[in-house]
């Protein structure tokens, strides 16, 4: 991600004045509420990052700002064996994404988590259910019975993100 960041540094004046005008658009709440725009800067960032996250190339030139639809529900299968993620719409759109961050295992009374990392990104226009579990198992473990894990869901597309959905559950 840091490539994209030194890529700013090759854009034409032209460009950047073109993701300056996209920021104004890509608004940002922080932790106290406040809402605030990004700079041309931070929005180049923004895209890019998420274009490689998905597996997509950089672009140079600012693309059209969109919010993708958001995920409209989500359910959940998740056992020491298994962790899968059912969800709608299905399938995604052409060109869209599930991005899936979920946490460590917590404790099953805990009803709030701040750390949750990305660990699966679907294929261009996937149908549900999303399997998580070897991508799971792998960063974190296998799902122990009775501990609790979070799930925040967001849908992509050309390196825009949709409002998240949180859910948890516990593990049977």
């Amino acid at each position: 991600m840091s490539g994209n960041a030194a890529a700013w540094r090759t854009l034409t004046a032209s460009q950047r004045a073109g993701w300056t005008d996209l920021a104004a658009s890509m608004i940002r709440v922080d932790s106290l509420g406040q809402s605030n725009c990004l700079t041309g800067f931070q929005a180049y960032c923004s895209v890019n990052n998420e274009n490689q996250a998905a597996g997509n190339v950089a672009v140079a030139d600012a693309p059209t700002f969109q919010t993708p639809v958001s995920i409209t529900t989500v359910t959940i299968t998740l056992t020491a064996a298994a962790f899968s993620v059912a969800y709608t719409p299905t399938p995604l759109g052409a060109g869209e994404r599930l991005f899936s961050w979920v946490s460590l295992q917590r404790s099953a009374g805990r009803a709030f988590e701040g750390d949750l990392r990305l660990v699966a990104v679907s294929a261009a226009a996937a149908a549900s259910p999303a399997d998580l579990f070897t991508a799971y198992q792998s960063r974190f473990g296998t799902p122990i019975v009775g501990r609790r894990i979070f799930l925040r869901v967001r849908r992509y597309y050309l390196g825009f993100l949709s409002g998240p959905l949180t859910t948890s559950q516990v593990v049977a």
